[in-house]
Protein backbone atom coordinates (compact mmCIF):
# COMPACT_ATOMS: atom_id res chain seq x y z
CA UNK A 1 0.00 0.00 0.00
CA UNK A 2 2.13 3.36 -0.85
CA UNK A 3 2.40 5.57 1.51
CA UNK A 4 0.35 9.30 1.86
CA UNK A 5 3.16 11.70 1.58
CA UNK A 6 2.49 15.29 2.74
CA UNK A 7 2.59 17.92 0.46
CA UNK A 8 6.10 19.32 -0.62
CA UNK A 9 4.92 22.98 1.13
CA UNK A 10 4.31 21.42 4.53
CA UNK A 11 7.88 20.69 4.25
CA UNK A 12 11.28 22.79 4.78
CA UNK A 13 12.97 22.32 1.34
CA UNK A 14 16.02 20.20 2.82
CA UNK A 15 13.16 17.24 4.14
CA UNK A 16 12.73 17.05 0.16
CA UNK A 17 16.22 17.65 -0.82
CA UNK A 18 18.15 15.98 -3.48
CA UNK A 19 20.83 13.68 -2.42
CA UNK A 20 23.59 16.06 -4.20
CA UNK A 21 21.68 18.76 -2.63
CA UNK A 22 22.09 17.71 1.13
CA UNK A 23 25.42 16.58 0.71
CA UNK A 24 26.63 19.72 -0.85
CA UNK A 25 25.25 21.65 2.39
CA UNK A 26 26.69 18.90 4.69
CA UNK A 27 30.45 19.02 3.28
CA UNK A 28 30.51 22.96 3.12
CA UNK A 29 29.07 22.69 7.76
CA UNK A 30 31.53 20.03 7.95
CA UNK A 31 34.46 21.94 6.90
CA UNK A 32 33.21 24.84 8.92
CA UNK A 33 32.57 22.63 11.70
CA UNK A 34 36.24 21.31 11.78
CA UNK A 35 37.92 24.03 11.61
CA UNK A 36 35.64 26.18 14.68
CA UNK A 37 36.62 22.69 16.76
CA UNK A 38 40.48 23.12 15.75
CA UNK A 39 40.46 26.86 16.40
CA UNK A 40 38.83 27.09 19.18
CA UNK A 41 38.89 23.94 21.30
CA UNK A 42 42.33 22.96 22.75
CA UNK A 43 41.30 19.45 22.88
CA UNK A 44 40.59 19.23 19.00
CA UNK A 45 43.73 20.62 18.21
CA UNK A 46 45.64 18.55 20.40
CA UNK A 47 43.95 15.34 18.56
CA UNK A 48 43.87 16.59 15.16
CA UNK A 49 47.59 17.04 15.55
CA UNK A 50 48.08 13.33 17.17
CA UNK A 51 45.99 12.22 14.70
CA UNK A 52 48.21 13.72 11.71
CA UNK A 53 45.28 15.63 10.08
CA UNK A 54 44.13 18.83 9.74
CA UNK A 55 40.64 21.23 9.04
CA UNK A 56 41.93 21.50 5.79
CA UNK A 57 42.17 17.76 4.66
CA UNK A 58 38.44 17.36 4.27
CA UNK A 59 37.93 17.08 1.20
CA UNK A 60 34.88 14.77 1.02
CA UNK A 61 32.50 13.86 3.48
CA UNK A 62 34.29 10.07 3.41
CA UNK A 63 37.40 12.21 4.39
CA UNK A 64 35.69 12.63 7.96
CA UNK A 65 36.95 8.86 9.13
CA UNK A 66 40.29 10.02 8.98
CA UNK A 67 39.68 12.52 11.99
CA UNK A 68 40.00 11.25 15.66
CA UNK A 69 36.44 9.94 17.83
CA UNK A 70 35.49 12.13 20.46
CA UNK A 71 34.01 9.69 23.62
CA UNK A 72 32.03 10.66 26.87
CA UNK A 73 35.47 10.36 28.25
CA UNK A 74 36.81 13.23 26.63
CA UNK A 75 33.86 15.58 27.98
CA UNK A 76 34.42 14.57 31.32
CA UNK A 77 38.17 14.67 30.97
CA UNK A 78 37.41 18.45 30.22
CA UNK A 79 34.71 18.92 32.40
CA UNK A 80 33.18 21.62 32.94
CA UNK A 81 33.41 23.91 30.24
CA UNK A 82 37.19 22.60 28.24
CA UNK A 83 35.13 21.62 25.47
CA UNK A 84 33.12 24.96 24.43
CA UNK A 85 34.22 26.70 21.62
CA UNK A 86 33.08 29.97 22.13
CA UNK A 87 33.89 32.30 25.44
CA UNK A 88 32.15 31.03 28.71
CA UNK A 89 30.12 34.32 28.42
CA UNK A 90 28.13 33.74 25.22
CA UNK A 91 27.09 30.30 26.33
CA UNK A 92 23.57 31.10 27.55
CA UNK A 93 22.51 27.35 28.90
CA UNK A 94 24.32 24.66 30.46
CA UNK A 95 22.61 21.12 30.46
CA UNK A 96 24.28 18.30 32.03
CA UNK A 97 24.65 14.56 32.34
CA UNK A 98 23.49 12.77 35.97
CA UNK A 99 27.26 12.20 36.57
CA UNK A 100 25.60 8.46 37.86
CA UNK A 101 29.00 6.74 36.90
CA UNK A 102 31.61 9.90 37.68
CA UNK A 103 31.65 13.59 36.74
CA UNK A 104 28.53 14.69 35.21
CA UNK A 105 28.89 15.17 30.93
CA UNK A 106 27.96 19.29 30.44
CA UNK A 107 27.34 20.77 27.62
CA UNK A 108 26.67 24.56 26.44
CA UNK A 109 24.65 26.34 24.04
CA UNK A 110 25.00 29.46 22.28
CA UNK A 111 21.46 31.59 21.49
CA UNK A 112 21.97 30.41 17.96
CA UNK A 113 22.39 26.74 19.36
CA UNK A 114 18.92 27.25 21.61
CA UNK A 115 16.78 28.49 18.13
CA UNK A 116 18.23 25.58 16.24
CA UNK A 117 17.73 22.74 18.76
CA UNK A 118 13.89 24.29 19.33
CA UNK A 119 13.51 24.47 15.27
CA UNK A 120 14.24 20.94 14.85
CA UNK A 121 12.12 20.05 17.82
CA UNK A 122 9.66 21.66 15.87
CA UNK A 123 10.36 19.82 12.70
CA UNK A 124 10.65 16.59 15.05
CA UNK A 125 7.00 17.04 16.43
CA UNK A 126 5.23 17.88 12.42
CA UNK A 127 6.88 15.16 11.60
CA UNK A 128 4.94 13.18 14.43
CA UNK A 129 2.02 14.67 12.87
CA UNK A 130 1.72 17.60 15.36
CA UNK A 131 -0.20 21.32 14.17
CA UNK A 132 0.15 24.66 15.48
CA UNK A 133 -2.60 25.01 18.50
CA UNK A 134 -2.00 21.05 19.50
CA UNK A 135 -2.05 21.07 23.08
CA UNK A 136 1.46 19.26 24.37
CA UNK A 137 2.11 17.42 27.40
CA UNK A 138 5.44 17.53 28.32
CA UNK A 139 6.36 14.18 30.79
CA UNK A 140 10.47 14.28 30.50
CA UNK A 141 11.97 15.54 33.19
CA UNK A 142 12.46 19.25 33.46
CA UNK A 143 16.23 20.44 34.35
CA UNK A 144 19.66 19.65 33.58
CA UNK A 145 18.19 16.60 31.88
CA UNK A 146 18.03 17.82 27.90
CA UNK A 147 14.04 16.12 27.58
CA UNK A 148 12.25 18.45 29.47
CA UNK A 149 13.11 21.82 28.04
CA UNK A 150 14.24 20.76 24.65
CA UNK A 151 10.82 19.31 24.16
CA UNK A 152 8.98 22.49 25.67
CA UNK A 153 11.24 24.86 23.28
CA UNK A 154 10.14 22.94 20.33
CA UNK A 155 6.38 22.68 21.00
CA UNK A 156 6.38 26.38 21.73
CA UNK A 157 8.16 27.15 18.34
CA UNK A 158 5.54 25.23 16.42
CA UNK A 159 2.60 27.15 18.33
CA UNK A 160 1.55 24.23 20.15
CA UNK A 161 0.09 25.01 23.32
CA UNK A 162 2.55 23.42 26.11
CA UNK A 163 1.63 21.69 29.51
CA UNK A 164 5.00 21.66 31.26
CA UNK A 165 4.09 18.83 33.30
CA UNK A 166 7.58 17.37 33.92
CA UNK A 167 8.10 14.05 35.42
CA UNK A 168 6.30 12.17 38.37
CA UNK A 169 3.20 12.72 40.22
CA UNK A 170 1.45 10.53 38.26
CA UNK A 171 -2.30 10.63 39.43
CA UNK A 172 -1.88 14.75 38.50
CA UNK A 173 -0.53 13.33 35.30
CA UNK A 174 -3.80 11.29 34.54
CA UNK A 175 -5.89 14.52 36.08
CA UNK A 176 -4.47 17.03 33.73
CA UNK A 177 -4.86 14.60 30.58
CA UNK A 178 -8.02 13.97 31.53
CA UNK A 179 -8.94 17.63 32.29
CA UNK A 180 -7.06 19.10 29.43
CA UNK A 181 -7.69 17.15 26.96
CA UNK A 182 -4.27 16.99 24.96
CA UNK A 183 -3.50 15.88 21.88
CA UNK A 184 0.29 14.91 22.38
CA UNK A 185 2.56 13.59 25.43
CA UNK A 186 6.27 13.67 25.15
CA UNK A 187 7.66 11.36 27.30
CA UNK A 188 9.75 8.13 27.95
CA UNK A 189 8.40 4.64 26.58
CA UNK A 190 8.16 3.15 30.17
CA UNK A 191 6.67 6.20 32.02
CA UNK A 192 3.62 5.73 29.42
CA UNK A 193 3.11 2.51 30.78
CA UNK A 194 3.24 3.38 34.38
CA UNK A 195 0.77 6.33 32.91
CA UNK A 196 -1.56 3.71 31.66
CA UNK A 197 -1.27 2.02 34.97
CA UNK A 198 -2.51 4.85 37.09
CA UNK A 199 -5.04 5.36 34.62
CA UNK A 200 -6.38 1.84 34.82
CA UNK A 201 -6.44 1.96 38.44
CA UNK A 202 -8.44 4.82 38.65
CA UNK A 203 -11.03 3.14 36.68
CA UNK A 204 -10.11 5.01 33.44
CA UNK A 205 -9.91 3.74 29.54
CA UNK A 206 -6.87 5.07 28.46
CA UNK A 207 -7.94 4.02 24.67
CA UNK A 208 -10.76 6.80 25.06
CA UNK A 209 -8.58 9.68 26.32
CA UNK A 210 -7.37 12.79 24.07
CA UNK A 211 -4.11 11.62 23.35
CA UNK A 212 -3.69 11.06 19.38
CA UNK A 213 0.09 10.50 19.22
CA UNK A 214 3.38 9.80 21.94
CA UNK A 215 6.52 10.92 21.28
CA UNK A 216 8.42 8.68 23.07
CA UNK A 217 12.51 8.52 23.35
CA UNK A 218 15.19 9.07 26.33
CA UNK A 219 15.75 5.15 26.46
CA UNK A 220 16.01 2.04 24.24
CA UNK A 221 12.37 0.78 23.05
CA UNK A 222 11.10 -2.11 21.56
CA UNK A 223 8.79 -2.54 18.82
CA UNK A 224 6.43 -5.08 20.78
CA UNK A 225 6.37 -2.11 23.59
CA UNK A 226 5.21 0.04 20.06
CA UNK A 227 2.53 -2.52 19.44
CA UNK A 228 1.58 -2.70 23.80
CA UNK A 229 1.13 1.34 24.26
CA UNK A 230 -0.70 1.79 20.85
CA UNK A 231 -3.32 -0.83 21.81
CA UNK A 232 -3.16 0.07 25.77
CA UNK A 233 -3.40 4.22 24.95
CA UNK A 234 -5.41 4.02 21.96
CA UNK A 235 -2.84 6.30 20.02
CA UNK A 236 0.33 6.53 17.92
CA UNK A 237 3.47 5.94 18.89
CA UNK A 238 6.41 7.78 17.56
CA UNK A 239 10.22 7.63 18.38
CA UNK A 240 12.12 10.55 18.42
CA UNK A 241 16.28 10.17 19.51
CA UNK A 242 18.87 12.77 20.87
CA UNK A 243 21.40 13.20 23.50
CA UNK A 244 22.41 16.28 25.22
CA UNK A 245 26.32 15.49 24.14
CA UNK A 246 24.89 16.27 20.35
CA UNK A 247 21.98 18.38 21.05
CA UNK A 248 19.57 16.39 23.22
CA UNK A 249 16.35 15.32 21.89
CA UNK A 250 15.42 16.22 18.17
CA UNK A 251 19.00 14.85 16.41
CA UNK A 252 16.18 12.01 14.88
CA UNK A 253 12.54 11.67 15.13
CA UNK A 254 10.02 9.47 13.02
CA UNK A 255 7.31 10.52 10.78
CA UNK A 256 3.27 9.90 11.32
CA UNK A 257 2.98 8.54 8.04
CA UNK A 258 5.24 5.46 7.90
CA UNK A 259 6.63 4.87 11.84
CA UNK A 260 9.40 3.52 10.23
CA UNK A 261 12.35 4.41 12.21
CA UNK A 262 13.66 7.57 13.05
CA UNK A 263 14.79 10.18 9.91
CA UNK A 264 17.89 12.07 11.40
CA UNK A 265 17.65 15.18 10.16
CA UNK A 266 21.17 15.06 8.68
CA UNK A 267 21.39 18.72 7.88
CA UNK A 268 22.60 19.23 11.22
CA UNK A 269 24.40 16.22 12.21
CA UNK A 270 26.19 13.71 10.18
CA UNK A 271 25.87 9.76 11.57
CA UNK A 272 28.50 7.17 11.01
CA UNK A 273 27.98 3.57 11.83
CA UNK A 274 31.56 1.54 12.99
CA UNK A 275 32.20 -1.25 14.51
CA UNK A 276 33.07 -1.00 18.21
CA UNK A 277 35.73 -3.23 17.83
CA UNK A 278 37.67 -1.48 15.79
CA UNK A 279 36.66 2.03 14.70
CA UNK A 280 36.25 1.00 10.74
CA UNK A 281 33.34 2.82 9.29
CA UNK A 282 30.67 0.36 8.05
CA UNK A 283 28.54 0.54 4.84
CA UNK A 284 24.81 1.35 5.52
CA UNK A 285 22.56 -1.30 6.66
CA UNK A 286 25.16 -2.74 8.84
CA UNK A 287 24.80 -2.95 12.64
CA UNK A 288 26.94 -1.12 14.63
CA UNK A 289 27.66 1.71 16.81
CA UNK A 290 26.95 5.47 16.23
CA UNK A 291 28.50 8.06 15.67
CA UNK A 292 27.39 12.08 15.38
CA UNK A 293 29.62 15.00 14.14
CA UNK A 294 27.42 18.04 14.47
CA UNK A 295 27.51 19.99 11.56
CA UNK A 296 26.08 23.40 13.05
CA UNK A 297 26.65 23.83 16.61
CA UNK A 298 28.19 26.73 18.03
CA UNK A 299 29.28 26.63 21.96
CA UNK A 300 30.18 22.75 21.70
CA UNK A 301 30.57 20.79 18.24
CA UNK A 302 31.43 17.79 18.56
CA UNK A 303 33.43 15.24 16.07
CA UNK A 304 32.57 11.79 15.81
CA UNK A 305 31.07 11.59 19.16
CA UNK A 306 30.96 7.94 20.10
CA UNK A 307 27.69 7.19 21.18
CA UNK A 308 27.57 3.64 21.90
CA UNK A 309 24.39 2.93 20.81
CA UNK A 310 23.59 -0.37 18.67
CA UNK A 311 21.85 0.43 15.34
CA UNK A 312 21.94 1.10 11.49
CA UNK A 313 21.44 3.38 9.18
CA UNK A 314 18.52 2.94 6.35
CA UNK A 315 17.49 4.80 3.13
CA UNK A 316 15.48 7.79 3.37
CA UNK A 317 11.68 7.38 2.94
CA UNK A 318 9.08 9.55 4.24
CA UNK A 319 12.08 12.83 4.08
CA UNK A 320 15.26 12.99 1.82
CA UNK A 321 17.67 12.15 4.49
CA UNK A 322 18.81 8.91 5.92
CA UNK A 323 16.69 6.43 8.85
CA UNK A 324 17.92 4.77 11.89
CA UNK A 325 16.31 1.77 13.11
CA UNK A 326 15.78 0.56 16.29
CA UNK A 327 18.49 0.68 18.59
CA UNK A 328 19.04 -2.84 19.84
CA UNK A 329 21.34 -1.79 22.74
CA UNK A 330 24.24 -0.25 23.98
CA UNK A 331 27.33 -1.34 23.45
CA UNK A 332 28.54 0.07 26.69
CA UNK A 333 25.14 -2.03 28.30
CA UNK A 334 25.82 -5.25 26.73
CA UNK A 335 25.59 -8.05 29.07
CA UNK A 336 28.02 -11.16 28.40
CA UNK A 337 26.65 -14.20 29.92
CA UNK A 338 28.81 -16.82 30.03
CA UNK A 339 29.98 -15.93 26.52
CA UNK A 340 26.48 -14.89 24.64
CA UNK A 341 26.21 -11.14 24.36
CA UNK A 342 22.67 -10.48 25.77
CA UNK A 343 20.95 -7.15 25.73
CA UNK A 344 17.89 -6.09 27.46
CA UNK A 345 15.59 -5.41 24.76
CA UNK A 346 16.03 -8.79 23.46
CA UNK A 347 14.11 -9.97 27.01
CA UNK A 348 11.58 -7.09 26.70
CA UNK A 349 10.54 -8.08 23.16
CA UNK A 350 9.97 -11.97 24.51
CA UNK A 351 8.50 -9.97 28.33
CA UNK A 352 5.65 -8.40 26.50
CA UNK A 353 5.36 -11.21 23.59
CA UNK A 354 4.23 -13.67 26.31
CA UNK A 355 0.03 -12.34 26.82
CA UNK A 356 0.29 -12.37 30.67
CA UNK A 357 3.05 -10.37 31.75
CA UNK A 358 3.26 -6.43 31.72
CA UNK A 359 5.79 -4.69 30.46
CA UNK A 360 7.90 -4.02 33.21
CA UNK A 361 11.00 -6.03 33.96
CA UNK A 362 14.53 -5.69 35.19
CA UNK A 363 17.94 -8.12 34.79
CA UNK A 364 19.56 -8.76 38.03
CA UNK A 365 23.16 -9.86 37.07
CA UNK A 366 25.28 -11.30 40.24
CA UNK A 367 28.47 -13.28 39.99
CA UNK A 368 28.44 -16.78 41.86
CA UNK A 369 32.36 -17.54 41.84
CA UNK A 370 33.73 -16.99 38.21
CA UNK A 371 30.47 -17.05 36.40
CA UNK A 372 27.61 -14.84 35.44
CA UNK A 373 24.17 -15.69 37.00
CA UNK A 374 20.91 -13.58 35.60
CA UNK A 375 17.82 -13.67 37.11
CA UNK A 376 14.31 -12.05 35.24
CA UNK A 377 12.01 -10.08 37.29
CA UNK A 378 8.76 -9.45 35.36
CA UNK A 379 5.53 -8.90 36.98
CA UNK A 380 2.16 -10.44 35.75
CA UNK A 381 -0.76 -8.23 34.29
CA UNK A 382 -3.58 -7.20 36.40
CA UNK A 383 -6.09 -9.15 34.59
CA UNK A 384 -3.86 -12.62 34.46
CA UNK A 385 -4.17 -15.08 37.12
CA UNK A 386 -1.78 -14.33 39.73
CA UNK A 387 -1.98 -17.56 41.65
CA UNK A 388 1.60 -18.90 42.99
CA UNK A 389 0.85 -21.78 40.65
CA UNK A 390 0.32 -19.93 37.58
CA UNK A 391 2.97 -17.10 38.46
CA UNK A 392 5.53 -20.24 38.36
CA UNK A 393 4.51 -21.90 34.90
CA UNK A 394 4.66 -18.40 33.68
CA UNK A 395 8.17 -18.19 34.71
CA UNK A 396 8.88 -21.72 33.55
CA UNK A 397 7.30 -20.55 29.89
CA UNK A 398 9.90 -17.41 30.02
CA UNK A 399 12.38 -19.20 30.87
CA UNK A 400 12.65 -21.88 28.25
CA UNK A 401 12.06 -18.99 25.88
CA UNK A 402 15.32 -16.72 26.42
CA UNK A 403 17.13 -20.18 26.83
CA UNK A 404 15.77 -21.22 23.43
CA UNK A 405 15.66 -17.83 21.57
CA UNK A 406 18.62 -15.68 23.31
CA UNK A 407 20.59 -18.56 24.39
CA UNK A 408 21.40 -17.57 27.86
CA UNK A 409 20.29 -19.36 31.11
CA UNK A 410 18.39 -17.37 33.30
CA UNK A 411 16.54 -17.21 36.53
CA UNK A 412 13.01 -16.01 36.03
CA UNK A 413 10.72 -14.35 39.06
CA UNK A 414 7.14 -13.39 37.52
CA UNK A 415 5.67 -11.12 40.47
CA UNK A 416 2.46 -10.10 41.37
CA UNK A 417 1.08 -6.23 39.24
CA UNK A 418 3.03 -3.16 41.06
CA UNK A 419 6.19 -6.00 41.92
CA UNK A 420 8.79 -3.60 40.15
CA UNK A 421 9.90 -0.70 40.81
CA UNK A 422 8.91 2.40 38.34
CA UNK A 423 10.58 4.74 37.16
CA UNK A 424 8.57 8.56 38.10
CA UNK A 425 11.11 10.69 36.68
CA UNK A 426 13.48 9.75 33.75
CA UNK A 427 14.78 6.44 32.62
CA UNK A 428 13.10 3.07 33.50
CA UNK A 429 16.34 0.94 35.53
CA UNK A 430 16.14 -2.27 33.20
CA UNK A 431 19.69 -3.75 35.00
CA UNK A 432 20.70 -4.16 38.06
CA UNK A 433 24.14 -5.02 37.79
CA UNK A 434 25.55 -6.82 41.43
CA UNK A 435 28.68 -8.26 40.37
CA UNK A 436 31.90 -7.12 42.08
CA UNK A 437 29.70 -5.73 45.34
Amino acid sequence: MPVKMPAPGDLEPIETASADELQALQLQRLKATLQHAYDNVPHYKAAFDAKGVHPSDCHSLADLARFPFTTKKDLRDNYPFGLFAVPREQVVRVHASSGTTGKPTVVGYTQQDIDTWADLVARSIRAAGGRPGDMVHVAYGYGLFTGGLGAHYGAERLGCTVVPMSGGQTEKQVQLITDFRPDIIMVTPSYMQVIVEEMKRQGLDPAASSLKVGIFGAEPWTEAMRRDIEASAGLSAVDIYGLSEVMGPGVASECIETQDGPVIWEDHFYPEIIDPETGEVLPDGSEGELVFTTLTKQALPVIRYRTRDLTRLLPPTARSMRRMGKIVGRSDDMLIIRGVNLFPTQVEELVLAHGQLGGQYQLVVTREGTLDEVEVRCEMLPEADASEANCQAVARQLQQRIKTLIGVSTRVNVGLPGSIERTLVGKARRVIDRRGR
